[in-house]
């Protein structure tokens, strides 16, 4: 009882003892942004191919962009591809800046150098999303779908790596149906 009433003293003279610590994160999902050399090819094979959805996307003055370290003083004009619905889904953000002729990495495998090397997109349905890879052409990379070993993730899952237009590997995880 006299811990009950201690506690009770310190979190009326302190009341932020009593409140939960705000979080440090206003959202969990990230959006992640790609730099692409054909903008329009890049959002087809994301929308079409994919399965994203092609939302309102954003202009970046080049002052905000220069003042940022985005970019040496470019405008940005973004679009923007959701996968999912409301503003908890996940964004990728593709963007061509004129005037530029970016370099391009060694894609060959994901250990050719370090930055970040693919995306990894959890399907409902791996067969469905084969169908769909073929139906636009795309050929799954390797031996491509694979069984994903039970100790990495509970069975029945199947990985799925194509490449986009860039040679960006994205992952496809899911079930077969």
């Amino acid at each position: 009882m006299r811990r009950l009433a201690l506690c009770a003293l310190l979190i009326g003279f302190c009341p932020s003892l009593a409140q939960a610590a705000e979080p440090a994160f206003l959202r969990t999902t990230i959006d992640l942004g790609t730099v692409v050399n054909d903008l329009e090819k890049s959002v087809r094979f994301y929308v079409d191919v994919i399965g994203f959805k092609e939302v309102t996307g954003f202009e970046v003055p080049a002052a905000v962009a220069g003042g940022a370290g985005l970019t040496d003083s470019k405008p940005l004009a973004v679009k923007v591809l959701a996968l999912g619905e409301g503003p908890e889904a996940t964004k990728l953000k593709l963007m061509q800046i004129a005037g530029t002729t970016p370099r391009t990495g060694d894609n060959e495998f994901i250990h050719s150098h370090t930055g970040f090397r693919y995306l990894t997109i959890i399907v409902a349905d791996t067969t469905a999303a084969v169908a769909r890879l073929e139906k636009h052409g795309v050929k799954p990379l390797a031996k491509s779908p694979v069984a994903v070993p039970e100790t990495t993730a509970p069975g029945g899952l199947f990985l799925t790596c194509v490449r986009d237009p860039d040679g960006n590997i994205v992952e496809l995880v899911g079930p077969k149906k």
